[in-house]
């Protein structure tokens, strides 16, 4: 767990005004850790992020031992309440190849759920059509219901309709939010926020008591994007929020879906752009599954300890192997596995006579009969 002293050097490096996330990346590029940052000469600041950074850093933020009692206190209220640090071996692995990947991240819920092999994001209109919102918790739960677990921001609309159909399909799924987490917005949304919190998590980068800025939830789509391995967008105005998520998704090499529409519906022209510029049109849930190669299995119970288990198939990881020599490193970032898992599968096969090991380390797939 990280302590009180850790907290309070991460939190100063994120508060203190004049010291934005790129200034705070070269910080700990340049000397480590917060801790280690906060030991250095005004003369080493100032050589890595300039003057006005380095006397920003001189005096700790004023808010600072109030935001760390509350983070203290917010921890240490219930079990299921996390913060995981750019540093943190939990840290999304996916987040830290984005440009701009958050210093913190708060989690209520299940720190598991950020590491499901399977997560697909199903954004849209905060205002949808009665079909629209149909439409997303239908495939939001035939997507629960083949074990993928569903990334949203929580908003109205297909938002709320898409994690509700995630549950109802007995998967687990992920909100991203753009306040603090110890409060909900929108409130009506306050019964289905405690639902995914019980059966997936809710994340934000946002420090505790951050109110509904509307400058953050267009911030917080990238991480929407960053955490699916595809994007999913059921209803979209041309100018949404909804299409940066999916433009996102896109610049990250991560395939974008999109359900067509009526001709005349406004909330139908964003699906329709995309699919122009290349976005997947779909039709039904399995062909998702099937463009990103998610064989059908059953949603793990609530509570199940590891989501690996009950989402991966022997024949899904044959697949990521393909035929020719592969190193556990690039079979791990194939398939999204932890190490401990991966090994236990790869053992599995090798006693079936379907994987051999080779020289330097390397595995690969044995044709069968």
């Amino acid at each position: 767990m990280t302590s009180r002293s850790e907290l309070a050097a991460w939190l100063r490096l994120l508060l203190t005004p004049g010291v934005g996330v790129e200034s705070a990346r070269k910080l700990l590029a340049a000397f480590g850790l917060p801790q280690a940052v906060f030991e250095q000469s005004h003369a080493a600041w100032q050589a890595v992020v300039g003057t006005r950074a380095a006397n920003a850093l001189d005096s700790p933020p004023e808010p600072l031992e109030a935001q760390v009692d509350r983070l203290v206190a917010w921890l240490a209220e219930a079990q299921h309440h996390h913060v995981l640090t750019l540093g943190d071996s939990q840290y999304p692995a996916e987040l830290l190849q984005m440009a701009d990947p958050p210093l913190m991240l708060y989690v209520l819920g299940d720190v598991n759920a950020l590491h499901h092999p399977r997560r697909l994001a199903v954004v849209g209109s905060r205002n949808p059509t009665p079909q629209g919102e149909t439409n997303a918790r239908q495939f939001a739960q035939a997507l629960g219901e083949a074990g993928v677990c569903v990334v949203s921001g929580l908003a109205l609309g297909v938002d709320g309709a898409a994690h509700d159909g995630a549950l109802l399909g007995g998967s687990s799924t992920i909100a991203v939010v753009g306040t603090g987490l110890d409060r909900v917005y929108p409130k009506r949304h306050l019964s289905l926020a405690h639902r995914i919190a019980a059966q997936g998590a809710i994340v934000s980068e946002y420090p505790l008591g951050t109110p509904p800025l509307p400058e953050n939830f267009p911030r917080r789509n990238r991480l929407i994007a960053g955490l699916s391995q595809g994007t999913l967008v059921v209803e979209a105005a041309v100018q949404s929020g909804s299409l940066i998520t999916a433009r996102l998704a896109a610049e990250q090499g991560r395939e974008v879906f999109a359900i067509p529409g009526s001709i005349h519906a406004p909330q139908a022209r964003g699906c329709h752009a995309l699919i122009r510029q290349g976005a997947k049109l779909v039709e039904s849930a399995q062909d998702i599954l099937e463009d990103l190669r998610f064989t059908a299995c059953a949603a793990s119970e609530p509570g199940t300890p590891s989501v690996e288990a009950s989402c991966t198939t022997e024949d899904e990881l044959l697949h990521a192997m393909g035929h020719d020599p592969v190193s556990l490193d690039a079979l791990q970032a194939r398939t999204g596995m932890t190490t401990a898992h991966l090994q236990a599968r790869l053992l599995e096969l090798e006693l079936s006579g379907d994987v051999a090991r080779l020289p330097g380390g390397l595995l690969q797939r044995q044709a069968q009969g």
